[in-house]
């Protein structure tokens, strides 16, 4: 099939993102992510993707439109609380009984409230100096909102009463997270779909992202988080992102939202 000119300036643009970013645009869903783009291109008045790159470049509140745009930093505290109820009682206890420390990663971690949740979820299971979470994000701007740790009242919302009084303060307004909270997570910038994984997971959450990525994407992923987990770790996915097969990966399915490594 012949390709026709927007064709052309779209792929040479990602190839410029790739280059610049590490970011593989043709990773995503190709109707999602250039319709989110073209979007955001026609709003800045930009006629082509060249003249969006050339002020991307050059321009950082343009480049900050562009990952604003593609990246979803939509969350809060435990999202979708039933979910996170089935950790604490299913999943965690297992964990806890073949190990005195955990080690957990919360990836794509947006502007924090997911890896605090992890920590607040294990408080009081495993003294907090043996509960290691590493989060990570492709945002830097993120990154740094969740290292202050500051939150509104929506964000809190679902937070359990009696860990909403020890371990938050409220300070103009925002839920500010206790330091030895914060202590346990090690935030840093990270490339899900380039840069190398670390090994030995007890806990792998990773909510809501890959709906975002081609098929092809998603089984390098599935591939990468099986070998990063320890044999009887977990990874702990959207709802609407089953894994077909998890065999494939040497995981079974512990519930639809739940991926124990064999």
């Amino acid at each position: 099939m012949e390709l026709v000119g927007h064709d052309y300036d779209f792929l040479e643009f990602a190839e410029r993102i790739k280059r610049k970013t590490g970011l593989d645009l043709l990773s995503y869903k190709q109707d999602q992510v250039r319709r989110r783009l073209t979007s955001l291109r026609d709003r800045k008045g930009y006629r082509t993707f060249g003249e969006f790159y050339r002020h991307i470049e050059k321009d950082p509140s343009v480049y900050r439109a562009f990952m604003d745009q593609l990246t979803i930093n939509v969350t809060e505290f435990f999202r979708n609380p039933d979910r996170w109820e089935f950790l604490r009682n299913q999943i965690l206890p297992d964990i806890v009984s073949r190990t005195k420390r955990i080690k957990c990663w919360s990836a794509a971690c947006s502007t924090g409230e997911e890896p605090y949740s992890l920590v607040l979820s294990l408080a009081g299971v495993l003294d907090l100096q043996h509960i290691e979470v590493h989060a990570t994000d492709l945002d830097t701007a993120v990154i740094d909102k969740a290292r202050e740790g500051r939150y509104s009242m929506a964000s809190v919302k679902d937070v359990p009463p009696d860990k909403l009084k020890r371990f938050f303060q409220v300070e103009n307004g925002q839920y500010v997270i206790a330091e030895d909270i914060k202590k346990q997570v090690r935030f840093r910038q990270h490339n899900l779909l380039s840069d190398p994984f670390d090994k030995g997971y007890d806990l792998i959450v990773c909510r809501n992202v890959t709906i975002y990525f081609t098929d092809e994407a998603k089984v390098q992923l599935y591939r990468k988080f099986a070998q990063s987990l320890k044999p009887g770790g977990c990874l702990f996915v959207g709802a609407t992102e089953q894994i077909s097969n998890p065999e494939q990966y040497g995981m079974s399915s512990v519930s639809v939202f739940f991926y124990k490594k064999l």
